[in-house]
């Protein structure tokens, strides 16, 4: 494994370079911030330097901070694990310099590695290089000079735009707002910025301290009046993240303070939000998003990835069109079958319609959308089948017709090929069962709308080989989505796990709490969607259909709302139809529907669970770990028996599958922040009122008993690894 360095050469021109090597992405390691200030010392006193350039080896700048130090400092909370290195390096020893400083960017000057370069006197980039302060992502603000050198480079909007959103933009646009001075090809970088450092010193060219500038920043009226907006866009956009507005807060104080005030109010800021819940949070789901690529027995075996270049999707409604839409767009080909032309032509349709909107929302070029559209190819039989690497079948969640099509498509298609199911819920033994390819049979379940949402599970049986389950994690990376592996059973990891979720909110309707404001308390928790008004947007139909297999698969722990049911009798459908528990007309907000309330009240008369017969009282806090805690239960079950890898696989999947909030952690990680102990006892008490449906688990009751955490590894004697 190469080592974290940095080191200094001086040329015959007087020039010092100084190359920070940390690979992948030069991540600035605590050893790396220390090898800078050897050097850039090193540099300040040779009487043989006249100027300093400063690059990265690799093709790369640097990727920002070494967020391990932030784990170590969640761990231990340990803050003096943190660098000086805001006023001590960027500032003291680089800005300060009685020597000019260029910094030479390639690849991606991001976070740390963007704070440190605008901290060097001019920005030499090559094409393409991406920028940015990603730093709120992970619940901080940058933390060494970001904040206050941006808004003096682009202006503060531009600067609060970045920050806010995360998001990188490119040098080409880096220097239109002036915070790249020059972009020159990868081969002429070090060359041209040798030149432009050596003309700073010698008076060619300007020397300039982004610190001191206030040009950008415009006057103290029209400063204020953004960054007053910006708040208000914040508070309603981002209201469980505090970064956004410290953020805000920060630069406020360096406009009417200065510079120099502002990097010490942001240093101590930074400080403050690493230790907080939210950072935590965050960061937790950063590591766990990278911990999914590494499973066991599958990626440590020394297997390579075979190249998928074509795939049959069977099947064009809402989850086909979705899937053969990003199989398109990242280029693979794409046979699409369906069983009259009817169907087929709908299929296609929403497939052109998707890639229209990705045009018109200006997030894809126009030549690209066509190029993909163009890999798309409808078929009504298997004759394209031949040649195929994978095939995903999208069909209906009928058990029976799954068989039939699994039986087919082994025939048909060559002997490498994968076969694939987006089933959500049911058994995949038993889909393949009547085949003789049980090895290549997974499940590929997409999250819907299939192109938007980032979540690929991938459900693997005892019989699934290891090489068919790597090809299918690879294509999940190229397709741009997250493949989470899981083991079988009804609903997999993510449904199985969140099917009680509905059940909960159900339950409190029929105890007489107000469906509305269960939604509005779920809002505020941090889903972007309260449980009812997502019945509404999913369409019951699903929600009935995935209810059923889950309650003949779990019996002893589940609620039967007649609700849906007489929703539907009376003519509702959510909002494909516009009627549900909201009321949708277009161009408008859903509003709750008050006349639902005699559809309600039925449901409560027939379920007969109030006691008394009289809505019960909950505060909000009551209302959010009623529904929560019975998903924390089933989760329990889940990681018991193995289905998962590890429990942050379970925590990145509720939050990519199921928008629960990343600043919370996922699932089991939010779970043990409130304390194994309180959800038990909580569970406990509820069922012993409300009945069998809130019962703890066997895993919850002992871990709650013996002080331990739910996301601690289960030993492999208890968990059934079998199913992985």
């Amino acid at each position: 494994m190469a080592r974290a360095e940095v080191t200094l050469e001086v040329g015959d021109d007087g020039v010092a370079i100084i190359s920070m090597s940390n690979p992948p992405v030069n991540a600035l390691a605590i050893s790396i911030f220390a090898g800078l200030q050897e050097k850039f010392d090193e540099a300040t006193m040779r009487n043989d330097v006249k100027a300093i350039v400063l690059t990265g080896k690799g093709g790369k700048f640097s990727g920002g901070f070494d967020i391990n130090v932030f784990e170590e400092i969640h761990k231990n909370g340990a803050i003096s694990a943190l660098p000086n290195a805001s006023i001590d390096l960027v500032l003291n020893t680089i800005e300060e310099s009685k020597k000019p400083v260029v910094a030479a960017i390639e690849g991606l000057a991001l976070g740390g590695g963007l704070e440190i370069a605008m901290g060097c006197h001019a920005r030499i980039a090559a094409p393409r290089a991406q920028l940015g302060l990603p730093e709120l992502s992970l619940g901080v603000i940058p933390g060494s000079g970001g904040t206050q050198r941006l808004p003096r480079l682009i202006g503060l909007s531009k600067a609060i735009e970045m920050m806010l959103s995360s998001k990188p933009i490119f040098s080409e646009e880096g220097k239109k707002l002036g915070l790249i001075n020059s972009i020159v090809s990868s081969e002429e970088l070090l060359k041209e910025s040798q030149l432009w450092a050596l003309d700073i010193a010698e008076k060619q060219k300007p020397w300039i301290r982004s610190l001191h500038r206030t040009d950008k920043i415009g006057p103290l009226s029209e400063a204020c009046e953004i960054l007053k907006v910006s708040r208000e866009q914040a508070r309603k956009t981002a209201p469980n993240m505090p970064q956004h507005e410290a953020c805000l807060d920060v630069i406020e104080h360096g406009i009417l303070h200065g510079g120099y005030s502002g990097v010490l109010k942001e240093d101590k800021v930074f400080k403050d939000l690493v230790l907080s819940a939210t950072s935590k949070g965050l960061v937790h789901v950063f590591f766990a998003q990278r911990a999914v690529s590494k499973v066991p027995k599958v990626t440590d075996i020394g297997l390579k990835p075979r190249r998928v270049k074509k795939v049959a999707i069977i099947g064009g409604g809402l989850m086909g069109s979705g899937i053969a839409t990003v199989l398109v767009l990242s280029n693979i080909s794409v046979v699409l079958k369906e069983i009259n032309s009817e169907y087929l032509l709908k299929g296609k349709k929403m497939i052109e319609a998707n890639i229209q909107g990705l045009v018109t929302r200006g997030k894809l070029a126009r030549d690209k959308g066509e190029k993909a559209l163009s890999l798309l190819k409808g078929v009504l039989d298997y004759s394209e089948f031949n040649d195929v690497d994978m095939v995903i079948e999208a069909v209906i969640e009928n058990i029976a017709l799954k068989q039939v099509i699994f039986s087919e498509i082994e025939k048909v298609c060559p002997s490498h090929c994968i076969l694939a199911s987006n089933t959500s819920t049911l058994d995949l033994r038993l889909i393949g069962e009547k085949t003789n390819s049980q090895d290549r049979i997974l499940g590929a379940h997409f999250f819907s709308p299939a192109h938007i949402m980032p979540l690929l599970e991938i459900v693997r049986t005892e019989k699934t080989s290891p090489q068919v389950i790597l090809d299918l994690m690879t294509v999940g990376k190229i397709i741009k989505k997250v493949p989470v592996v899981v083991g079988n059973c009804p609903g997999f990891a993510v449904n199985r796990t969140f099917f009680p979720y509905t059940q909960a909110a159900h339950t409190l309707v029929n105890l007489g709490v107000n469906i509305f404001r269960i939604d509005r308390v779920i809002v505020k928790f941090g889903l972007p969607l309260g449980p009812f008004q997502l019945q509404d947007l999913t369409g019951y139909g699903v929600g009935i259909a995935a209810s059923k297999v889950l309650r003949d698969a779990f019996p002893d722990r589940t609620f039967r709302s007649p609700v849906v049911e007489l929703l539907v009798k009376s003519g509702r459908n959510g909002k494909s139809n516009g009627k549900g528990y909201y009321i949708y007309q277009k161009g408008s907000r859903p509003k709750p529907d008050p006349t639902i309330l005699p559809i309600l009240e039925e449901s409560q008369r027939l379920t007969n669970i109030m006691p008394g017969g009289k809505p019960i009282s909950v505060t909000d806090q009551e209302i959010v770990e009623m529904i929560l805690f019975p998903v924390v239960n089933e989760a329990c079950r889940v990681l018991e028996e193995g289905i998962v890898v590890r429990a942050s696989d379970l925590d990145i999947a509720s939050v990519l599958g199921m928008s629960f909030p990343s600043f919370r952690g996922g699932i089991v990680y939010w779970a043990d922040t409130v304390g194994p102990k309180h959800i038990y006892s909580s569970l406990k008490k509820w069922s012993e009122v409300y009945g069998n449906f809130f019962k703890p688990s066997r895993f919850l009751e002992e871990r709650a008993t013996k002080g331990m955490l739910l996301s601690e590894p289960v030993s492999s004697s208890v968990a059934s690894w079998a199913r992985l």
